[in-house]
């Protein structure tokens, strides 16, 4: 296995943000694949960490500053992959794609790589997905998932958990337009962004449970890594 990181807070936002990122979905055409890691009989592919990385430019307020860590993306994708394993297990739970659809719609404006293709408009909207390699079927079903992961998450664990205003906006101040700043990038406002800080906040306060619940699951189930040259069970 790899190396968990002893900071729960970073291993949740690693999971959540860019999180909680590219669920796996592959295009139609068939490709010669890799499997990485196996969990409970669901496969883990190299084209999933290349998927992974791509996924994040979607994400408005990625964290990572330079290119991700490959052992980081496998424990993210492998820790993914049984959070929606059990939110499954939850029909009423399930988040719906016109639901995710809306929740995209309404994300447009504050992806700063998608600026430039105007994305304001349906038609560029579709060429800065396109760019990034995945049709818009296959983006709102990989945001579809990751509203469904999220959801599951918060609500096994956030109950009682308030995120007053004044850490939404010192989180802003402190962390978000420092981060875009040195990008060259302009800020959001505060209230179109407030919603998805509220979001990374109250993953911070159970990032400790989500670990925990975490690594009893891989206690509990198969989880495995391939070695280089190793064949897939």
């Amino acid at each position: 296995m790899t190396q968990r990181n002893p900071n729960p807070a970073s291993t949740i936002l690693a999971i959540l943000l860019a999180l909680f990122c590219a669920p796996r979905l592959h295009a139609q055409s068939v490709l010669v694949d890799q499997v990485i890691a196996v969990v409970n009989g669901d496969l883990i592919l190299e084209s999933d960490i290349d998927e992974e990385r791509r996924f994040e430019s979607f994400q408005p307020m990625t964290q990572a500053e330079g290119p991700s860590v490959r052992a980081a993306l496998i424990e993210r994708l492998i820790d993914r992959a049984l959070i929606l394993q059990q939110a499954k297990l939850q029909p009423d739970d399930r988040v719906t794609l016109p639901q995710a659809q809306a929740n995209l719609n309404a994300l447009r404006a504050d992806i700063p790589a998608c600026k430039q293709y105007h994305c304001e408009t349906d038609d560029g909207w579709h060429k800065f997905v396109e760019s990034q390699g995945f049709t818009v079927p296959q983006l709102d079903e990989l945001w579809r998932q990751r509203m469904e992961t999220l959801k599951f998450v918060e609500l096994r664990f956030r109950a009682g958990i308030r995120i007053t205003p004044a850490e939404i906006k010192t989180y802003y101040d402190n962390t978000l337009v420092p981060q875009l700043t040195r990008r060259n990038l302009a800020p959001p406002s505060l209230d179109s962004v407030s919603d998805r800080i509220q979001e990374i906040l109250l993953q911070q306060r159970v990032g400790g449970l989500l670990n925990d619940w975490l690594t009893s699951l891989k206690a509990q189930g198969t989880v495995r890594i391939m070695k280089s040259g190793e064949d897939a069970p």
